[in-house]
C-alpha cells in the first residue's frame, strides 16, 4: 500500500503514514460492524435454545436492532455520580474499548496480510490484552460505590489468574512453531497432523492446550460461566453499574471486540488459522480470510452456546479452575512439550 501511494508522487514519509492509517480503517471499521452483528447474532442463539424468538421487529430478520440500540444509548444522557471520579469515570470506558482494538494490530489475515508483522506478535498481545483490566479496575473505583469496586475486584482477581495459565499454554504453541511472529505459527501448522491435517489442535501434545484456552478466552472476556464481575444477584450490574450512554455502550462494544479477539486468537493459534482445515490442494483455492471467519464464527458460536447453557461457577470455584486445576496442568504440559521436541526435533 505504500507503494501505491509513493506511485501517486508522495514521499515515503507521506505514503508510509496514509498507508498505515488506511490500514488501520480497514481493520477498525469492518471490526465495528462485526461487533454490532455479533451481538444480534449472540442474542438470536440465545433465543433458539431458549425457544424464543430474539430480535425480529427493527430491519429485515431484526438486523438493525444493534444499530438501534446503538442509536439509542447515543441520544441518552451522560450521568456521572455527584461523588465520583470525574475523569478517570470518563477515561475507564475509553481505555476498554481502545486495548480491545490494538490487539489486532498483528492478527493475520491471510498470509502476509497484517497490519504489523512483528517477530513478537504473541508478546504483544499478552502485553494488550492485560492492560484491558485497568479500564475495569478505574470503572469500579472511580464509581465511588462499593458494588461496582468489589466488581473490578473480581474483575482483576479473574484476568491474572488466567493469564498466567494463558501465558504458560502459549509457551507449548511457541516452541511448536519455534517463532513468536502469528504468521510463522499458523504456518507451522500446515500439515501438523498426520501431514494432513492444518491445525496444532490435532496433536495429542497441544489438544488439551488448546481446550484449556478455549475455557481460559471464556474467563478471560468475563463471559458465562465465568462472569462473576457481572453477577446481578451479588453486585447488581457490575463495574459498570454507574455508567449510562455512550460510556456504557463502550464497555459493551470492548467486551464484544475481546470476544472476537480470543476466539480469533483460538482459530490462530491452535487451528490453523487463515489456512484449510485439510491439507488438500484445492481446498487451497478458497481465499484465507474466508477460512479465518468460517473458524471465528464457529467458535463465537461455542462462546454463546455455552453462555445459553451453563450455569455461573461460584467465585471459589473459578479461582480454583485457574490456580490449582489450569495452572499445574499447564505447568507439566510444556515440561512434556519440551521433552518431546529434545527427542524428536533436537534428537
Amino acid at each position: 500500500m505504500t507503494e501505491f501511494f509513493q506511485s501517486l508522487g508522495m514521499s515515503y514519509e507521506w505514503a508510509w503514514g496514509l498507508a498505515t492509517v488506511a490500514g488501520i480503517l480497514l481493520i477498525a471499521l469492518p471490526l465495528m460492524l462485526a461487533v454490532a452483528m455479533i451481538i444480534y447474532a449472540d442474542r438470536k442463539i440465545w433465543a433458539a435454545i431458549a425457544l424464543r424468538r430474539g430480535p425480529n421487529v427493527v430491519g429485515p430478520f431484526g438486523l438493525l436492532q444493534s444499530f438501534a440500540d446503538g442509536l439509542k444509548v447515543f441520544l441518552q444522557e451522560t450521568i456521572i455520580p455527584t461523588s465520583a471520579n470525574r475523569g478517570l469515570f470518563l477515561i475507564a470506558p475509553i481505555i476498554t474499548f481502545t486495548v480491545a482494538l490494538l490487539a489486532w494490530a498483528v492478527i493475520p489475515f491471510n498470509s502476509g496480510a497484517v497490519l504489523a508483522d512483528i517477530n513478537v506478535g504473541l508478546l504483544y498481545i499478552l502485553a494488550i490484552s492485560s492492560l484491558g483490566v485497568y479500564g475495569v479496575i478505574l470503572s469500579g473505583w472511580a464509581s465511588n460505590s462499593k458494588y461496582p469496586f468489589f466488581s473490578a475486584l473480581r474483575a482483576s482477581a479473574q484476568m491474572i489468574s488466567y493469564e498466567v495459565s494463558i501465558g504458560f499454554i502459549l509457551i507449548g504453541v511457541v516452541l511448536f512453531a519455534d517463532s513468536f511472529n502469528m504468521n510463522e505459527i499458523v504456518k507451522a501448522q500446515q500439515g501438523h497432523g498426520l501431514g494432513i491435517v492444518n491445525a496444532f489442535g490435532f496433536n495429542l501434545l497441544l489438544f488439551p492446550l488448546a481446550v484449556m484456552f478455549l475455557i481460559s478466552s471464556l474467563a478471560e472476556t468475563a463471559r458465562a460461566p465465568f462472569d462473576l464481575t457481572e453477577a446481578e444477584s451479588e453486585l447488581v450490574a457490575g463495574y459498570q453499574t454507574e455508567y449510562s450512554s455512550m460510556s456504557f455502550a463502550l464497555f459493551w462494544l470492548g467486551e464484544y471486540a475481546n470476544v472476537l479477539l480470543m476466539c480469533t486468537l483460538n482459530a490462530v493459534l491452535f487451528w490453523g488459522g487463515w489456512l484449510p482445515p485439510i491439507d488438500w490442494a484445492p481446498l487451497y483455492a478458497v481465499p484465507g480470510i474466508i477460512w479465518l471467519f468460517a473458524k471465528i464464527l464457529f467458535f463465537f458460536f461455542v462462546f454463546s452456546w455455552v453462555k445459553a447453557t451453563v450455569p455461573r461457577y461460584r467465585y471459589d470455584q473459578l479461582m480454583r479452575l485457574g490456580w490449582k486445576i489450569f495452572l499445574p496442568i499447564s505447568l507439566i504440559w510444556i515440561f512434556l512439550i519440551s521433552g518431546y521436541l529434545m527427542l524428536t526435533r533436537y534428537s
